[in-house]
């Protein structure tokens, strides 16, 4: 079996989350890091102790270098990933999947084409409220699914890319697959009809408007209303300038005939249809605790608890008791090793490295990933011409 060694291509304030993930995988045998900024990639080789390959292009090159993992700009993500598919080698890659819609179909097509891995870093695929909501969907506690509400409210000054030029300003739905991804996965289908609202920037702080961004976007907001082919709906909202802070991606609601689940801060709510009862009766279950990462659970007796959660406490690499059976497949070296947003990053490396073994398509394989992400692009479109009903393409389930 040959191992893996991978060229991490960007080395900004991201990657550094990953770098010792791959480094400390029992399939990995090297990785190389890469940065268009110099300084940048001998910042990551002394911190990590990995050797620095001065370009993409050469890493393209080098037959050593089986894999990619592409934390470049979001903006960039389409043209990097095919470069990297059409030299021969299996890619990760941060979301979200590509600027267009046509370039989500290349990916696919090329993937098709060259039995190759595609992998999508969607960290809320294992976000603890979407792996609740799987869970109670497969046993069948939601009946049929007929309402869901999904979001991504993180403000535009904590984003990395808030304060740069010409990229602060980007159209929320380019960005969407926090929030798709939650509620496509929890209810085993996808989307084929949306209808896309925004909210125009009125700050004046020069990121949003026209001639402002790369875009000419004018909106920080966006709100989505999706069909599913499953017969259920969805709203999803994409918000860059909401007063909230964490938990930044997350559930809010998701209905079914028999059953509803509903999340607000620390708390999560599950109500079932109570079948022993001859009157029409529900059983309201509250499983914050089952679904809180465990440091969050520990803490809930402080005075200023729901305020600490509301600013982000406890949210990053502690798992909740609903990841506890995942995390059994993790590989012994993971342990004592770095994690975060939520716990996911050690089951997102685990996974693409996994499948480039096994010549197996991953879970969040290209088929998933336009899944998560071309709703988003056709929601742009639909909120160009303000908010008219779009349909949206689907490229196939890759896993058969």
């Amino acid at each position: 079996m040959k191992k893996i060694t991978a060229a991490f291509i960007g080395c900004g304030a991201f990657a550094k989350n990953f770098v010792p993930l791959m480094q400390a995988h029992p399939d990995v045998e090297k990785v190389y890091v890469c940065d268009l900024i110099p300084e940048r990639a001998q910042n990551y080789a002394q911190q990590f102790g990995a050797e620095i390959i001065d370009t993409f292009e050469h890493a393209l090159e080098d037959p050593k270098i089986n894999c990619i993992m592409n934390f470049t700009q979001r903006h960039l993500h389409g043209d990097i990933v095919k470069r990297a598919l059409e030299a021969g080698k299996h890619v990760y890659s941060a979301v979200p999947m590509a600027s267009t819609v046509e370039e989500c179909r290349e990916i696919c097509e090329l993937v098709k084409k060259t039995g190759l891995i595609y992998l999508m870093g969607e960290t809320c695929y294992y976000y603890p409220c979407a792996m609740f909501c799987r869970e109670e969907y497969k046993k069948g506690t939601f009946g049929k699914f007929t309402y869901g509400a999904s979001q991504y409210y993180h403000h535009i000054d904590s984003i990395s890319y808030g304060k740069r030029p010409g990229e602060g300003g980007m159209t929320p739905m380019l960005y969407p697959t926090h929030s798709t991804a939650m509620i496509v996965s929890a209810v085993n289908s996808y989307v084929t009809r949306v209808a896309c609202f925004g909210y125009k920037d009125q700050t004046g702080d020069g990121r949003f408007g026209k001639g402002c961004n790369y875009w000419d976007n004018e909106f920080s907001n966006q709100y989505a209303f999706m069909e599913l082919a499953n017969g259920g709906t969805a709203r999803v909202t994409e918000a860059r300038t909401f007063g909230w802070m964490k938990p930044s991606s997350y559930i809010s609601a998701l209905y079914g005939t028999s059953g509803s689940y509903e999340f607000s801060n620390a708390q999560h709510i599950l109500v079932k249809k109570d079948w022993t009862s001859e009157k029409e009766r529900v059983e309201l279950s509250d499983v914050s605790d089952y679904v809180n990462p465990k440091d969050m659970v520990e803490n809930k007796h402080l005075p200023d608890f729901m305020n600490q959660v509301a600013n982000g406490q406890w949210q990053w690499d502690s798992l909740a008791k609903v990841q506890e059976e995942e995390a059994r497949r993790l590989p012994e070296s993971y342990l004592h090793q770095v994690n975060g947003h939520m716990a996911s990053h050690q089951f997102l490396i685990d996974d693409f490295c996994r499948a480039v073994v096994t010549k197996e398509q991953p879970i969040l394989n290209a088929g998933a990933a336009a899944r998560y992400t071309v709703p988003g692009l056709v929601a742009i479109e639909s909120a160009r011409q303000g908010g008219i009903p779009l349909d949206v393409p689907d490229f196939g389930d890759f896993r058969g």
